[in-house]
């Protein structure tokens, strides 16, 4: 339950820090999992090269 608390503690103070309500920050989460899911695809894709 502590993590839990810690968690819940740190969204609030984040979205509190860049001025977010709560449907920004998910659209900011959304928009980081987009970024880090093309880097990873671009790091360990597949090349063309065979």
């Amino acid at each position: 339950m502590k993590l839990i608390e810690h968690h819940k503690n740190f969204i609030q103070w984040y979205k509190k820090k860049l001025c977010l309500s709560d449907y920004g920050l998910l659209w900011l989460v959304f928009f980081k999992g987009v970024a880090s899911a093309i880097i990873i695809e671009r790091f360990f894709g597949y090349s063309n090269c065979l």
